[in-house]
Protein backbone atom coordinates (compact mmCIF):
# COMPACT_ATOMS: atom_id res chain seq x y z
CA UNK A 1 0.00 0.00 0.00
CA UNK A 2 1.32 3.15 -1.28
CA UNK A 3 1.83 5.90 2.04
CA UNK A 4 -1.02 8.23 1.19
CA UNK A 5 -3.90 5.10 0.36
CA UNK A 6 -4.09 4.67 4.41
CA UNK A 7 -5.62 8.46 4.32
CA UNK A 8 -7.80 7.13 1.40
CA UNK A 9 -9.00 4.19 2.69
CA UNK A 10 -10.02 5.74 6.00
CA UNK A 11 -12.18 8.15 4.46
CA UNK A 12 -13.76 5.64 1.90
CA UNK A 13 -14.52 3.54 6.01
CA UNK A 14 -16.34 6.62 6.87
CA UNK A 15 -17.89 6.85 4.15
CA UNK A 16 -19.04 3.41 4.05
CA UNK A 17 -19.97 3.68 8.49
CA UNK A 18 -22.43 6.68 6.80
CA UNK A 19 -23.77 4.69 4.83
CA UNK A 20 -22.92 7.29 1.80
CA UNK A 21 -20.68 5.58 0.18
CA UNK A 22 -21.33 5.98 -4.07
CA UNK A 23 -20.67 3.54 -6.46
CA UNK A 24 -20.78 3.45 -10.35
CA UNK A 25 -23.79 1.32 -11.49
CA UNK A 26 -24.45 0.57 -15.42
CA UNK A 27 -28.05 2.05 -17.11
CA UNK A 28 -30.88 0.02 -16.52
CA UNK A 29 -33.97 -1.03 -18.49
CA UNK A 30 -35.98 -0.16 -15.90
CA UNK A 31 -38.50 2.40 -16.32
CA UNK A 32 -36.99 5.76 -16.28
CA UNK A 33 -37.21 8.21 -13.67
CA UNK A 34 -33.16 8.95 -12.75
CA UNK A 35 -32.01 10.45 -16.35
CA UNK A 36 -31.65 14.12 -17.26
CA UNK A 37 -32.98 13.07 -21.03
CA UNK A 38 -36.51 15.30 -20.26
CA UNK A 39 -37.06 15.51 -23.78
CA UNK A 40 -35.76 11.98 -24.94
CA UNK A 41 -33.13 13.34 -27.28
CA UNK A 42 -30.71 11.22 -25.92
CA UNK A 43 -32.71 7.88 -27.22
CA UNK A 44 -33.90 10.04 -30.28
CA UNK A 45 -33.54 7.99 -33.93
CA UNK A 46 -34.28 11.00 -35.51
CA UNK A 47 -31.40 13.24 -33.79
CA UNK A 48 -29.15 9.82 -34.37
CA UNK A 49 -29.83 10.40 -38.20
CA UNK A 50 -29.43 14.42 -38.34
CA UNK A 51 -26.03 13.90 -36.86
CA UNK A 52 -24.97 10.70 -39.06
CA UNK A 53 -25.96 12.72 -41.88
CA UNK A 54 -23.79 15.55 -41.04
CA UNK A 55 -20.57 13.74 -40.14
CA UNK A 56 -21.38 12.22 -43.62
CA UNK A 57 -21.14 15.30 -45.65
CA UNK A 58 -18.21 16.55 -43.43
CA UNK A 59 -14.42 15.91 -43.85
CA UNK A 60 -14.88 12.98 -41.46
CA UNK A 61 -12.31 14.06 -38.46
CA UNK A 62 -12.57 12.56 -35.16
CA UNK A 63 -10.67 14.24 -33.15
CA UNK A 64 -10.16 18.44 -32.28
CA UNK A 65 -6.54 17.82 -32.46
CA UNK A 66 -6.04 20.24 -29.72
CA UNK A 67 -7.01 23.20 -27.75
CA UNK A 68 -9.03 26.23 -28.99
CA UNK A 69 -6.08 28.78 -28.78
CA UNK A 70 -3.90 25.98 -30.48
CA UNK A 71 -4.75 23.80 -33.44
CA UNK A 72 -8.81 22.60 -32.40
CA UNK A 73 -10.05 25.84 -33.65
CA UNK A 74 -12.37 25.39 -36.13
CA UNK A 75 -14.92 26.68 -38.93
CA UNK A 76 -17.50 24.38 -37.68
CA UNK A 77 -16.81 25.71 -34.03
CA UNK A 78 -16.93 29.26 -34.86
CA UNK A 79 -20.27 28.83 -36.76
CA UNK A 80 -21.59 27.52 -34.05
CA UNK A 81 -20.73 30.01 -31.45
CA UNK A 82 -22.44 32.56 -34.12
CA UNK A 83 -25.86 30.55 -34.08
CA UNK A 84 -26.11 29.96 -30.52
CA UNK A 85 -25.56 33.85 -29.84
CA UNK A 86 -28.25 34.81 -32.13
CA UNK A 87 -30.28 31.68 -30.89
CA UNK A 88 -30.03 32.49 -27.00
CA UNK A 89 -30.36 36.10 -28.04
CA UNK A 90 -26.93 37.35 -26.63
CA UNK A 91 -24.38 39.49 -28.28
CA UNK A 92 -21.61 36.34 -27.79
CA UNK A 93 -21.59 32.82 -27.10
CA UNK A 94 -17.98 30.74 -26.14
CA UNK A 95 -17.94 26.90 -25.92
CA UNK A 96 -16.78 24.94 -23.25
CA UNK A 97 -16.41 21.11 -22.80
CA UNK A 98 -19.13 20.58 -20.07
CA UNK A 99 -21.65 22.70 -18.06
CA UNK A 100 -18.95 22.08 -15.36
CA UNK A 101 -16.09 23.39 -16.70
CA UNK A 102 -18.19 26.44 -17.95
CA UNK A 103 -18.42 27.19 -14.31
CA UNK A 104 -15.52 26.97 -13.16
CA UNK A 105 -13.86 28.47 -16.00
CA UNK A 106 -16.30 31.70 -15.84
CA UNK A 107 -16.68 31.94 -12.25
CA UNK A 108 -12.58 31.80 -11.22
CA UNK A 109 -11.42 33.86 -13.84
CA UNK A 110 -13.56 37.23 -13.62
CA UNK A 111 -14.11 37.56 -9.82
CA UNK A 112 -10.61 38.87 -8.28
CA UNK A 113 -9.83 39.84 -4.52
CA UNK A 114 -11.31 42.08 -3.39
CA UNK A 115 -14.44 41.64 -5.22
CA UNK A 116 -18.12 39.86 -3.88
CA UNK A 117 -19.91 36.71 -4.94
CA UNK A 118 -23.08 35.77 -3.63
CA UNK A 119 -24.71 32.30 -4.20
CA UNK A 120 -27.89 30.99 -3.39
CA UNK A 121 -27.14 28.45 -0.70
CA UNK A 122 -28.69 25.20 -3.28
CA UNK A 123 -26.45 26.04 -6.41
CA UNK A 124 -24.31 23.33 -7.96
CA UNK A 125 -21.07 22.07 -6.67
CA UNK A 126 -19.60 23.18 -10.06
CA UNK A 127 -20.66 26.61 -9.05
CA UNK A 128 -19.15 26.12 -5.47
CA UNK A 129 -15.90 25.00 -7.34
CA UNK A 130 -15.50 27.95 -9.17
CA UNK A 131 -16.13 30.15 -6.24
CA UNK A 132 -13.31 28.67 -4.51
CA UNK A 133 -10.91 29.07 -7.05
CA UNK A 134 -11.38 32.61 -7.49
CA UNK A 135 -9.63 35.09 -5.04
CA UNK A 136 -13.41 36.81 -4.43
CA UNK A 137 -15.00 36.73 -1.12
CA UNK A 138 -18.09 34.70 -1.12
CA UNK A 139 -21.42 34.79 0.87
CA UNK A 140 -23.89 31.96 0.50
CA UNK A 141 -27.73 33.60 0.28
CA UNK A 142 -30.86 31.64 1.71
CA UNK A 143 -32.38 29.78 -0.96
CA UNK A 144 -34.90 32.08 -2.72
CA UNK A 145 -34.05 34.72 -0.20
CA UNK A 146 -34.94 38.60 -2.12
CA UNK A 147 -34.57 39.65 1.66
CA UNK A 148 -31.51 38.29 2.57
CA UNK A 149 -30.04 38.66 -1.30
CA UNK A 150 -30.75 42.45 -0.22
CA UNK A 151 -28.67 42.48 3.16
CA UNK A 152 -25.91 40.40 1.13
CA UNK A 153 -25.97 43.31 -1.48
CA UNK A 154 -25.88 46.66 1.08
CA UNK A 155 -22.63 44.51 2.72
CA UNK A 156 -20.47 44.21 -0.52
CA UNK A 157 -18.01 45.66 -1.81
CA UNK A 158 -15.89 45.30 -5.03
CA UNK A 159 -17.29 43.66 -8.78
CA UNK A 160 -20.21 41.92 -7.13
CA UNK A 161 -21.69 38.96 -8.74
CA UNK A 162 -24.96 37.36 -7.98
CA UNK A 163 -25.15 33.76 -9.06
CA UNK A 164 -28.35 31.45 -9.78
CA UNK A 165 -29.51 28.86 -11.37
CA UNK A 166 -33.21 29.27 -13.06
CA UNK A 167 -34.36 25.62 -12.40
CA UNK A 168 -32.42 24.25 -9.15
CA UNK A 169 -31.07 20.57 -9.74
CA UNK A 170 -31.96 19.04 -6.74
CA UNK A 171 -34.72 20.82 -5.69
CA UNK A 172 -36.75 21.30 -9.25
CA UNK A 173 -37.88 24.78 -8.20
CA UNK A 174 -37.47 28.11 -10.00
CA UNK A 175 -36.16 31.17 -9.10
CA UNK A 176 -37.49 34.71 -8.97
CA UNK A 177 -35.41 35.75 -11.36
CA UNK A 178 -36.60 39.13 -11.92
CA UNK A 179 -36.70 40.22 -8.64
CA UNK A 180 -33.31 38.99 -8.67
CA UNK A 181 -32.50 41.10 -11.62
CA UNK A 182 -34.14 44.04 -10.49
CA UNK A 183 -32.02 43.85 -6.71
CA UNK A 184 -28.99 43.59 -9.37
CA UNK A 185 -29.63 46.41 -11.56
CA UNK A 186 -30.21 48.82 -7.99
CA UNK A 187 -27.28 47.60 -6.11
CA UNK A 188 -25.12 47.38 -9.85
CA UNK A 189 -23.94 43.81 -9.45
CA UNK A 190 -23.31 41.68 -12.14
CA UNK A 191 -26.47 38.27 -12.54
CA UNK A 192 -24.81 35.28 -13.27
CA UNK A 193 -27.56 32.12 -14.34
CA UNK A 194 -26.76 28.70 -14.77
CA UNK A 195 -29.75 27.64 -17.38
CA UNK A 196 -28.80 23.86 -17.10
CA UNK A 197 -32.04 22.26 -16.32
CA UNK A 198 -33.98 24.94 -17.76
CA UNK A 199 -32.72 24.25 -21.45
CA UNK A 200 -35.41 22.45 -23.36
CA UNK A 201 -37.50 22.20 -20.80
CA UNK A 202 -38.28 25.66 -20.38
CA UNK A 203 -37.46 26.28 -24.36
CA UNK A 204 -34.45 28.91 -24.65
CA UNK A 205 -34.37 29.32 -20.89
CA UNK A 206 -36.02 31.01 -18.16
CA UNK A 207 -34.01 34.46 -18.95
CA UNK A 208 -35.13 34.71 -22.64
CA UNK A 209 -38.65 34.33 -21.65
CA UNK A 210 -38.74 36.81 -19.32
CA UNK A 211 -36.59 38.77 -22.15
CA UNK A 212 -34.17 40.20 -19.69
CA UNK A 213 -31.62 38.43 -21.24
CA UNK A 214 -29.26 41.82 -22.01
CA UNK A 215 -29.73 42.22 -17.69
CA UNK A 216 -27.74 39.12 -17.06
CA UNK A 217 -24.05 39.76 -17.18
CA UNK A 218 -23.74 35.81 -17.97
CA UNK A 219 -25.58 32.93 -18.53
CA UNK A 220 -24.70 29.27 -18.89
CA UNK A 221 -26.72 26.45 -21.05
CA UNK A 222 -25.54 22.56 -21.00
CA UNK A 223 -26.47 20.42 -23.47
CA UNK A 224 -26.14 17.26 -21.78
CA UNK A 225 -29.50 17.28 -20.33
CA UNK A 226 -32.72 17.98 -22.27
CA UNK A 227 -30.42 18.29 -25.50
CA UNK A 228 -29.44 14.94 -24.87
CA UNK A 229 -25.68 15.47 -26.01
CA UNK A 230 -22.48 17.04 -24.23
CA UNK A 231 -21.08 20.67 -24.05
CA UNK A 232 -22.10 24.09 -22.76
CA UNK A 233 -22.31 27.84 -23.59
CA UNK A 234 -21.13 31.44 -22.14
CA UNK A 235 -23.10 34.20 -23.13
CA UNK A 236 -22.42 37.27 -22.60
CA UNK A 237 -20.96 40.05 -24.12
CA UNK A 238 -18.22 40.69 -26.94
CA UNK A 239 -15.64 41.53 -24.17
CA UNK A 240 -16.47 38.92 -21.79
CA UNK A 241 -16.21 36.48 -24.61
CA UNK A 242 -12.92 37.66 -25.36
CA UNK A 243 -11.74 37.79 -21.38
CA UNK A 244 -12.60 33.73 -21.03
CA UNK A 245 -10.62 33.23 -24.11
CA UNK A 246 -7.95 34.55 -22.62
CA UNK A 247 -8.27 33.89 -18.53
CA UNK A 248 -10.66 30.50 -18.63
CA UNK A 249 -8.32 28.26 -17.53
CA UNK A 250 -10.70 25.47 -18.39
CA UNK A 251 -10.99 26.85 -21.74
CA UNK A 252 -7.38 27.79 -22.36
CA UNK A 253 -5.97 24.26 -21.44
CA UNK A 254 -7.95 21.60 -22.77
CA UNK A 255 -8.51 19.59 -26.17
CA UNK A 256 -11.72 21.51 -28.07
CA UNK A 257 -15.00 19.55 -28.39
CA UNK A 258 -14.56 16.96 -31.36
CA UNK A 259 -16.38 17.84 -34.36
CA UNK A 260 -19.27 15.03 -33.71
CA UNK A 261 -20.07 17.03 -30.55
CA UNK A 262 -20.32 20.04 -32.11
CA UNK A 263 -22.47 18.77 -34.81
CA UNK A 264 -24.58 17.26 -32.06
CA UNK A 265 -25.08 20.40 -30.48
CA UNK A 266 -25.94 21.73 -33.26
CA UNK A 267 -28.82 19.50 -34.63
CA UNK A 268 -30.19 19.20 -31.02
CA UNK A 269 -31.07 22.70 -30.92
CA UNK A 270 -32.67 22.08 -34.94
CA UNK A 271 -34.59 19.29 -33.22
CA UNK A 272 -35.56 21.69 -30.11
CA UNK A 273 -37.07 23.64 -32.48
CA UNK A 274 -39.40 21.87 -33.96
CA UNK A 275 -40.45 20.21 -30.53
CA UNK A 276 -43.28 21.84 -29.30
CA UNK A 277 -45.55 18.86 -28.93
CA UNK A 278 -42.76 16.96 -26.93
CA UNK A 279 -42.34 19.76 -24.54
CA UNK A 280 -46.25 19.85 -23.83
CA UNK A 281 -45.46 15.86 -23.36
CA UNK A 282 -43.50 16.42 -20.86
CA UNK A 283 -45.25 19.32 -19.12
CA UNK A 284 -48.70 17.32 -19.29
CA UNK A 285 -46.47 14.57 -17.21
CA UNK A 286 -45.32 17.44 -14.96
CA UNK A 287 -48.98 18.32 -14.61
CA UNK A 288 -50.45 14.75 -13.81
CA UNK A 289 -47.64 14.23 -11.54
CA UNK A 290 -48.26 17.03 -9.15
CA UNK A 291 -52.13 16.28 -9.32
CA UNK A 292 -51.26 12.88 -7.95
CA UNK A 293 -49.55 14.12 -5.19
CA UNK A 294 -52.13 15.87 -3.76
CA UNK A 295 -53.61 12.10 -3.18
CA UNK A 296 -50.26 11.10 -1.45
CA UNK A 297 -50.56 10.92 2.64
CA UNK A 298 -48.14 12.10 4.90
CA UNK A 299 -45.63 12.55 1.96
CA UNK A 300 -43.15 15.28 1.56
CA UNK A 301 -42.53 15.96 -1.84
CA UNK A 302 -41.23 19.65 -2.34
CA UNK A 303 -42.62 21.92 -3.99
CA UNK A 304 -41.78 22.22 -8.36
CA UNK A 305 -43.01 23.15 -11.76
CA UNK A 306 -40.29 21.32 -13.36
CA UNK A 307 -39.17 18.01 -14.53
CA UNK A 308 -37.57 17.04 -11.35
CA UNK A 309 -39.84 16.41 -8.61
CA UNK A 310 -38.27 15.63 -5.02
CA UNK A 311 -39.73 13.29 -2.54
CA UNK A 312 -37.98 14.21 0.56
CA UNK A 313 -36.74 10.72 2.86
CA UNK A 314 -34.29 11.42 6.15
CA UNK A 315 -32.04 9.16 6.39
CA UNK A 316 -29.04 7.47 3.95
CA UNK A 317 -30.29 4.34 4.95
CA UNK A 318 -33.94 5.06 5.08
CA UNK A 319 -33.57 6.42 1.52
CA UNK A 320 -31.71 3.99 -0.06
CA UNK A 321 -34.45 1.22 1.43
CA UNK A 322 -37.13 2.86 0.11
CA UNK A 323 -35.19 3.36 -3.54
CA UNK A 324 -34.18 -0.49 -3.43
CA UNK A 325 -38.27 -1.57 -2.37
CA UNK A 326 -39.27 1.12 -5.61
CA UNK A 327 -36.36 -0.84 -7.92
CA UNK A 328 -37.54 -4.43 -7.24
CA UNK A 329 -40.40 -3.31 -9.34
CA UNK A 330 -38.48 -2.38 -12.48
CA UNK A 331 -38.59 1.53 -11.79
CA UNK A 332 -35.67 3.02 -11.93
CA UNK A 333 -34.88 5.80 -8.98
CA UNK A 334 -31.71 6.88 -7.12
CA UNK A 335 -31.22 8.20 -3.89
CA UNK A 336 -29.78 11.51 -3.03
CA UNK A 337 -28.18 10.96 -0.04
CA UNK A 338 -25.98 13.50 2.51
CA UNK A 339 -23.26 14.88 1.74
CA UNK A 340 -24.83 15.81 -1.47
CA UNK A 341 -28.05 17.30 0.10
CA UNK A 342 -27.82 18.85 3.73
CA UNK A 343 -28.85 15.89 6.65
CA UNK A 344 -32.10 15.55 6.88
CA UNK A 345 -33.34 16.52 3.57
CA UNK A 346 -32.10 13.13 1.97
CA UNK A 347 -34.64 12.28 -0.87
CA UNK A 348 -35.34 10.60 -3.76
CA UNK A 349 -35.27 12.57 -7.03
CA UNK A 350 -37.95 11.62 -9.68
CA UNK A 351 -36.64 12.98 -13.08
CA UNK A 352 -39.99 13.13 -15.48
CA UNK A 353 -39.63 12.78 -19.06
CA UNK A 354 -41.91 13.12 -22.27
CA UNK A 355 -41.63 9.72 -22.92
CA UNK A 356 -42.77 8.58 -19.33
CA UNK A 357 -46.37 7.33 -19.75
CA UNK A 358 -49.29 7.96 -17.09
CA UNK A 359 -49.20 4.32 -16.30
CA UNK A 360 -45.48 4.41 -15.14
CA UNK A 361 -46.46 7.39 -12.96
CA UNK A 362 -49.08 5.60 -11.67
CA UNK A 363 -47.17 2.91 -10.89
CA UNK A 364 -44.40 5.01 -9.29
CA UNK A 365 -46.78 6.23 -6.75
CA UNK A 366 -48.67 2.63 -5.89
CA UNK A 367 -45.45 1.34 -5.39
CA UNK A 368 -44.11 4.07 -3.04
CA UNK A 369 -47.56 4.36 -0.83
CA UNK A 370 -46.89 0.00 -0.66
CA UNK A 371 -43.47 0.38 0.34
Amino acid sequence: MFPAEKDLSDALDKRQEQNSLRKLTLATKRIDFTSNDYLGFARSAELFGMIESQISRSNKRVGAGGSRLLSGNSKEAEELEKHLAKYYRSESALLFNSGYDANIGLLSSIAKKGDSILYDELVHASIHDGIRLSRADSFPVKHNDIIHLEERLKQSSGNIYVVVESVYSMDGDIAPILEISDLCKLYKANLIVDEAHATGVFGKGIVHHLKIESESFARVHTFGKALGCHGAVVLGSQILNEYLVNFARSFIYTTALPLHSLFSIECAHELLEKSEPVQKMLHDNISYFREKIKTSNKLEWLESKSSIQSLIVPGNTEVRELCAKIQEKDIDVRPILNPTVPKGKERIRVCLHSYNTKEEIDLLFETIAKA
